[in-house]
């Protein structure tokens, strides 16, 4: 197995092997996973057989991340930039765009010609879109390089849920605003998942616009001129659309409707959950506090980073977005998720557990301290919030507060 050298400030020479270097191969299968589900109900014509990936992300992956543990092994700093330039890393996310296209195709055609019941058609187009959140995840890793080719390949592969304008949106918009009461992205404490998605989809779409068509004005271009890298991405979604319906007929269009909703939420489902309840503090000049590395929730286990290039690292991310997933360390005494996203997900679509759950780890954190006043509160729950946590450290709400 390859090994990188370096030389430690006291001149002690060190030898660094990445242990899951090989396992980052199984990133190239979890797009495939909703083919296998396929291919069963080809082979056997059991309808159930098309909730495989169902199964395998929201049951095994949060059962296997248990047993397996975590992984906190970290690439020391000498070695980084070694790691970095080594290629294979990156033809792994350039080899897994094209099989979001084959998966996408595959089963929108399987679902049109296979005489599928009505359920296992929304089933397929479900299971196609949770799987195309996973591109979205791709696009997140390749949009954040500056290098041509890897910003093409996020504007191709986001193409396949249609949502082009996670790039702008989330690079410009999100890493500026993280932790902050402005950013759509950034859920508050007491806020469901579900209302979360009410303010977050529709937010994130507005505030990409606004952004690129700030960048369009400040150069003297129109709004639809052809260097808009949004458009760029949604045209490529429109001839994927085009081409859908040629071949498989109007059966295509619900089930790209279904497949993207689906997508979306998968997107939503982790921006929920990276940043729930903390928040960055307000400096005397106005502006907030610099992100730091507890202004986000991470986890290490192993099997659901390996499917998502590290994202659960989630506070070095933020503190070196440029950084490659393979280069993300573990930084003990942060706020940590006790699963994999998968595992979390499964928490937060059931709101009273969730709550319950994470609203005392939130304020147990050691830079929140039980103080309300660090922490980001959902203005339509605060007094009820106030009232379980609040009563020592936070000025009582008015009773035109209470709902």
């Amino acid at each position: 197995m390859k090994a990188y050298t370096g030389v430690l400030p006291n001149g002690e020479a060190i030898r660094y092997v990445d242990r899951k270097r090989w396992l980052w191969l199984l990133s190239l299968f979890f797009p495939l996973q909703v083919l296998v589900g396929v291919w069963l109900h080809a082979a056997t014509g059991y309808e159930l057989w098309l909730l495989l990936p169902f199964v395998s992300s929201y049951v095994l992956t949060p059962l296997l991340d248990w047993l397996i543990g975590e992984d906190t092994n970290n690439p020391p700093d000498e070695v980084i930039m070694q790691l970095e330039r080594d290629r294979y890393y990156r033809r792994l996310t350039y080899a897994v765009v094209p099989l979001h296209y084959v998966t996408l195709f595959t089963c929108a055609l399987y679902a049109a010609n296979a005489g599928l019941s009505a359920w296992a058609f929304a089933v397929l187009a479900a299971m196609a879109g949770l799987t195309a959140g996973l591109a979205i995840n791709t696009g997140h890793e390749l949009g954040h390089k500056n290098s041509r080719l890897e910003k093409t390949l996020a504007k191709l592969v986001l193409a396949v849920p249609a949502y082009g304008h996670f790039t702008v949106e989330h690079n410009r918009g999100h890493h500026m605003a993280v932790s902050t009461p402005e950013d759509e992205a950034s859920a508050r404490m007491g806020e469901s998942i579900y209302r979360f998605a009410l303010r977050e989809i529709p937010g994130a779409f507005a505030r990409a616009w606004q952004i690129e068509l700030e960048r369009l004005r400040s150069r003297g271009l129109p709004p639809w001129h052809h260097s808009n890298p949004i458009l760029q991405s949604y045209a490529v979604s429109a001839a994927i659309a085009v081409i859908l319906v040629v071949s498989a007929g109007w059966p295509a269009v619900p089930f790209l409707l279904v497949h993207h909703v689906f997508a979306y939420w998968q997107l939503t489902s982790a921006n929920y959950i990276e940043h729930y309840g903390l928040l960055r503090q307000k400096l005397p000049n106005g502006k907030y506090e610099r992100c730091e590395p507890h202004h986000s929730w991470n986890c290490n286990y192993l099997l659901s980073n390996l499917a998502l290039f590290h994202l659960e690292r989630h506070s070095d991310h933020h503190a070196h977005p440029l950084r490659r997933y393979q280069s993300l360390r573990h930084f003990p005494d942060l706020p940590q998720l006790p699963n994999g996203y998968f595992g979390m997900y499964l928490l937060a679509y059931l709101p009273p557990l969730w709550f319950r759950f994470m609203d005392r780890r939130l304020m147990a954190l050691p830079h929140v301290d039980g103080d309300l006043d660090k922490v980001n509160v959902d203005p339509k729950t605060r007094a009820s919030i106030f009232l379980k946590w609040g009563r020592d450290k936070t000025e009582e709400p008015a009773v035109t507060d209470l709902p």
